[in-house]
């Protein structure tokens, strides 16, 4: 290279790096909805190639990329935010008329599958795969779940063996028991393409006459479900299968079914923070993805409200006090201790403006229409705020991109490979079921 040349070639080079650390020197600010009832709004996740933050919580000095979850939401039209506030159920063991119908008129943001809708392998790996294809029209995918705590509470086909219940889980004393049982639960349920899991209970078995708790606990103190429960939440997390805490803000002192009525708790703040709440406020700091409220009344915090619809318990309580800024989901509002005391309608809108984001609507096609056109209806009379509506749907965007949830079909899972490592399980950690 003569030396003339070889000058221009120095040249450029010295332009060219000039050129990157100038542009490295940009910083972009990206606009995240707002709230309009006080509520914290997440921080935006903007990607794995996103500039972190440094010690002092600032962005490193470069540009980060366009926030996918806040373009995602500008993209969405009202009625598609609206079905991502409804989690639903369906009859049968396959898609009918009705399902296709809430996907396509109502794009509901996810279903909920119990033991009636499943009788084999073939069937609910069918079943998964054709809610996803329908689904794939729409722009958000699919949450597909289930109540999958081992014991009495499974959904699996019957070719798999059950897990232990939780409260021999946590009778071994040892969180990997209880991180290794969930990660085999979460692996069964991966494989069909499940990718939410209304589990682990957090509640604490203190009232020996409670009819609905019982074994599906850790535990009868605080530490002991803490312990167990949040290794299990990182079992399920680990498979990519998202783990549901519940039933905040306890379950564990009822004598009263919420499946069937209205408990009532006595319990006062004072008692409720230094029981029942710790092994929620522990999931909390360990980063829960969803929690779960109670249908259950408390008196002293909220008179007139169930904990499922309490602004006093939801917003006030967990996303105040206890500072959570993930997804809240109701239990199923079709449950009794809703349907015999409250208009699902009102709760359901009641419970988002309280602060909360997914409500469950588990039966009946009538009702899951019904509660749909309530949000509806808010949300055009302004009792649900766009703001209030887009922070709500934020929220729902960032998990489901956070577990990278897509509408590609499942393979299923390998039950003779499950049933054998719940049988090597069950001889390391619990010698009998």
């Amino acid at each position: 290279m003569n030396r003339a040349k070889r000058h221009y070639f120095a040249l450029w080079i010295v332009m060219l790096a000039a050129f990157l650390v100038l542009s490295g020197c940009r910083s972009g600010t990206i606009a995240q909805p707002s709230e309009s009832d006080h509520n914290t709004p997440n921080q935006v996740e903007t990607g794995p190639d996103s500039a972190l933050p440094d010690e002092h919580g600032k962005q490193e000095e470069s540009e980060p990329p366009a926030d996918l979850i806040a373009s995602q939401l500008e993209q969405l039209t009202t009625a598609e935010k609206i079905g991502q506030l409804v989690l639903v159920g369906m009859d049968g063991t396959k898609p009918d008329k009705y399902t296709r119908q809430l996907l396509d008129d109502y794009q509901v943001g996810g279903f909920i599958f119990y033991k009636d809708n499943i009788s084999d392998s073939g069937q609910a790996l069918s079943l998964f795969n054709q809610l996803k294809e329908d689904n794939a029209s729409n722009p958000v995918p699919l949450f597909l779940s289930v109540d999958e705590e081992g014991g009495r509470v499974s959904r699996l086909p019957g070719e798999f063996s059950k897990m232990p219940t939780a409260a021999k889980i946590g009778g071994t004393g040892e969180g990997e028991a209880a991180a290794e049982a969930y990660r085999i639960i979460g692996q069964a349920l991966f494989g069909f393409g499940l990718n939410l899991d209304f589990a682990p209970v957090l509640d604490v078995h203190s009232n020996p006459d409670n009819p609905v708790i019982g074994d599906r606990a850790f535990g009868t103190t605080p530490e002991e479900v803490s312990l167990m429960g949040l290794a299990a939440m990182k079992g399920l997390s680990d498979t990519g299968v998202i783990p549901v805490v519940k039933h905040f803000p306890g379950h564990g002192d009822t004598s009263v079914d919420s499946h069937l009525g209205l408990p009532v708790v006595e319990h006062d703040l004072d008692r409720l923070r230094e029981f029942e709440l710790k092994p929620f406020a522990d999931a909390i700091e360990a980063g829960a993805d969803m929690v779960m409220i109670a249908h259950i009344l408390l008196p002293k915090l909220d008179a007139e409200h169930p904990a499922s619809f309490s602004p006093a318990v939801i917003n006030d309580l967990l996303r105040q006090e206890m500072g959570y800024e993930g997804v809240i989901i109701s239990d199923d509002m079709t449950m009794g201790a809703i349907t015999e005391n409250y208009k699902i309608e009102q709760a359901a809108v009641d419970f988002i403006t309280a602060g909360g984001n997914i409500v469950l609507v588990g039966h009946n096609y009538d009702q899951e229409i019904a509660v749909i056109e309530a949000l509806t209806l808010a949300v055009e009379e302004g009792k649900i705020s766009g703001d209030m509506l887009d922070q709500r749907v934020y929220q729902i965007l960032k998990l489901k991109q956070k577990y990278a949830l897509t509408n590609a079909p499942a393979e299923g899972a390998d039950a003779k490979a499950i049933n054998a490592e719940i049988s090597r399980y069950v001889m390391e950690y619990i010698g009998t079921l």
